[in-house]
């Protein structure tokens, strides 16, 4: 990243204009991103297309997920650029590393639960932890667990199966998060990601400041609003693509050809489901109904939540946004650590239940 000045010969103006500008940012942010989704019904219906055909349901899709995750991505870099101004990527590192890193990961899994994300919704805040130089292995803890397990899936699969499922859902979803982004942790693949993301984790972009100076609140918006320029550019085109390809997905994939392979009573019908799963793209609210439609076929549960979890946690979508920051061997290696955690819940979930 360039470095800023801290003072630099910008128009003088009052301190409390800034903060009211950026309070107004937020309350504007907020109020549109709760009317994407009527906004994008609603410019669907002005189309000539039936709005539940498979076109209507692809292009209410792009129209709802471009917006949602531009706005996402624009405020979670703006927001950790300001919060990088209060601690430089070696301080981050260092709470976060080391002995830390295991609690690390349980931290950023639980923070991935609580965030209803889609997975390319989290690839904004992964950016954001990777540039504020928080461990590698820590961000994919995050990365895997903000789309596979949030509040939204378990409910829904409460009242779908049951809460002994549920719960089994929630430990194992968990435990591939935890588990997965400390292994990655301990490969050392910084080395692997984009040499632009790499300058910003090792500290390259970090800010220089003339020594005994201190940052004004000001500085800091204005460290935020650089880093939106500098990482959205670097990653837009690619999220349009993404998403995209997603949407032609969401609208026009064959239902009974999954349930005729998942419903197969075969060993391979589990690494089947995954494969299917990896280039839709959807969250798991999106997914449930897909579930329960599967289970209602007879399809197996384990198949049915290892598709559900390769869906959410693999997208081929995802990993087009994630080229952008990560190398393809990088990309390579999460698919590896993922999927195999995936394959073994599946597994086991059939063996169970």
């Amino acid at each position: 990243m360039s470095t800023i000045q801290t003072h630099p010969s910008h128009p003088v103006r009052p301190d409390w204009l800034w903060h009211l500008g950026v309070a107004a940012f937020v309350v504007c942010w907020w109020l549109i991103y709760h009317r994407l989704q009527p906004l994008a019904d609603w410019l669907t219906a002005q189309l000539p297309v039936e709005r539940h055909s498979h076109t209507g349901e692809a292009i209410a899709f792009f129209l709802y997920d471009v917006p949602k995750v531009m706005m996402l991505l624009t405020l979670i870099v703006f927001a950790m650029g300001v919060v990088r101004s209060f601690f430089s990527p070696e301080k981050t590192r260092a709470l976060l590393s080391g002995k830390r890193e295991g609690v690390g990961n349980v931290l950023s899994a639980g923070l991935g639960v609580l965030t209803p994300f889609c997975s390319c919704s989290a690839v904004p805040l992964f950016i954001g932890f990777v540039s504020a130089g928080v461990p590698l292995g820590v961000t994919f803890s995050f990365l895997i667990a903000a789309p596979m397990v949030n509040e939204v899936a378990l409910v829904l699969l409460f009242g779908l199966v049951g809460w002994q499922v549920a719960a089994t859902y929630l430990a194992f979803g968990l435990g591939i998060a935890v588990v997965a982004g400390f292994v990655i942790g301990k490969l050392n693949l910084e080395g692997w990601l984009q040499d632009w993301v790499r300058d910003i984790h090792s500290g390259a972009g970090a800010v220089d400041m003339p020594e005994g100076e201190r940052l004004t609140m000001v500085d800091r918006y204005r460290l935020g609003i650089q880093a939106v320029k500098e990482i959205f550019g670097k990653v837009w085109v690619w999220i349009l693509l993404g998403i995209a390809m997603g949407a032609l997905i969401h609208g026009y994939v064959p239902e009974d050809l999954m349930v005729r392979i998942m419903g197969a009573d075969a060993w391979w019908s589990v690494p089947a489901a995954v494969v299917m799963g990896i280039p839709m793209y959807t969250n798991a609210a999106g997914v449930i109904p897909i579930v329960e439609a599967l289970l209602g076929k007879g399809a197996a549960l384990g198949t049915v939540l290892a598709f559900m979890m390769s869906v959410i946690a693999l997208s081929l979508p995802e990993m087009i946004i994630l080229k952008q920051v990560l190398t393809y061997r990088l990309i390579a290696v999460f698919i590896g650590v993922v999927g195999s955690g995936i394959l073994a819940v599946g597994f086991l979930f059939n063996l169970i239940f």
